[in-house]
């Protein structure tokens, strides 16, 4: 029994994180090691130390070889950054033969990356959102449709060539090829968001430690994505100044805690908080650690609430917002982003696949699990091609010797 070897490689700003799964012949997905490690050398998703940054995905790599018991050589690698852009473009052409095949779908999508993007950025990724044919629209898969014009709407997403290629080279210095590069709102979007929501109209909102990643879903397709370089760093940096404290100490206090609604709290708590070595842990009320998040909380939510009306898509969400990530676990975010945004909101987690453990049903592991079935379906997608393409030749050469025989009854 053959099986596939898949593994998705999310490098955060926080933790770097590796995760081994297994696809059988009936396209069964198994997860058989995850590995996860501190990241250091990356800074709002972008690599700044090449050293640390590998050390750490090689930590991360190690222990998810060690768990699964098995070697691999490549991975799926979830890319973010404020350094991403993308926009919507559309694509034009005339239909060949009045039925549209794989290769017209395949001319429009070329039609429409032809857009101008400044030399030093690449295309990760060219997501058709919806195909017209003639005066039709809203068609997902026009193969076999008839018509003479075709049309192409779709999303693209750009990145920073260098920031990129710092990112693949730090994860190919530990030996791992990367096969594919996923924008990780993408990526996230897979694994928490179900289908209906999908359809309905969400807003995918990743809080990683470094940026805040955005994905808006309609119809099945996505419409919008955006990294906004606040995260979670950004809450326990301004816990810590406003304390006065470590950074490792905000970041406690933060998860234990931590709520960004100071009026849900008792006014009366205090906590004890560690200062700068060699002075004495003090006093702090509740309430003011809730104020110090609410504020950070409250611009990341208006910043989304920006995207939402620059984009006019106000109309479009009919399901609400989704948190995830590992930033959304702070108390009270979900009922500030709905008091701000005025969706509903709620926290997202991973939907179990897979023999998935209790400790990785966790919004922080939205991600890589996301990366994983995104791996997992392109292994699919190109073994169908592949079964597809060899029945098409033997279903030609079925057809000329049928052709040729009835030519020879003809004849005799």
């Amino acid at each position: 029994m053959e099986k596939n070897i898949i593994v998705g490689l999310d490098v955060g700003t926080t933790k770097v994180c590796t995760i081994v799964g297994v696809t059988s012949p009936n396209s069964e997905l198994e997860i058989i090691g995850i590995g996860t490690h501190p990241s250091h050398g990356l800074k709002k998703g972008s690599v700044v130390n090449i050293d640390k940054t590998v050390r750490s995905i090689q930590n991360s790599i190690e222990e998810a070889k060690l768990m699964a018991g098995v070697n691999f050589s490549t991975a799926t690698i979830g890319v973010a950054g404020s350094h991403v852009y993308s926009f919507n473009s559309s694509g034009v052409v005339a239909i060949k033969n009045g039925e549209i095949t794989q290769e017209d779908v395949d001319r429009v999508l070329e039609a429409a990356k032809a857009v101008v993007i400044p030399s030093d950025r690449e295309i990760l990724h060219v997501i058709p959102q919806e195909f017209k044919v003639d005066n039709t629209v809203g068609i997902k898969n026009p193969v076999g449709m008839c018509g003479v014009r075709l049309e192409v709407h779709v999303h693209m997403v750009t990145g920073s060539i260098s920031l990129i290629q710092n990112l693949v080279k730090c994860v190919e210095e530990t030996g791992i090829q990367a096969e594919h590069i996923t924008l990780q709102p993408i990526a996230s979007s897979r694994s928490v968001l179900s289908a209906e929501e999908r359809e309905m109209g969400v807003i995918l909102v990743d809080i990683g430690g470094g940026t805040t990643d955005v994905a808006i879903w309609k119809e099945g397709s996505l419409l919008h994505s955006q990294i906004i370089p606040v995260g979670g760093n950004h809450f326990t940096n301004d816990l810590a100044v406003a304390l006065k404290i470590a950074h490792a100490e905000a970041e406690r206090i933060k998860i234990n805690h931590g709520s960004v609604l100071a009026e849900s709290l008792n006014q009366n708590s205090h906590i004890t908080v560690q200062g700068i070595s060699g002075t004495k842990p003090r006093e702090v009320k509740l309430s003011y650690v809730a104020d110090v998040l609410g504020a950070r909380a409250e611009e990341l939510f208006s910043l989304l609430k920006e995207t939402i009306h620059d984009k006019n898509l106000q109309n479009e969400i009919t399901g609400g917002i989704v948190l995830t990530g590992g930033g959304a676990l702070i108390k009270g975010l979900p009922e500030l982003g709905e008091y701000i945004i005025e969706r509903p909101t709620k926290v997202g987690y991973p939907a179990p696949f897979g023999g998935m453990t209790n400790i990785m049903q966790n919004p922080k592991y939205s991600t890589v699990l996301g990366l994983l079935l995104e791996s997992a379906s392109r292994k699919k997608q190109t073994n169908i091609n592949k079964s597809f393409n060899s029945s098409r030749e033997a279903d030609l050469i079925g057809r000329l010797g049928e052709s040729l025989r009835s030519v020879f009854k003809e004849i005799f």
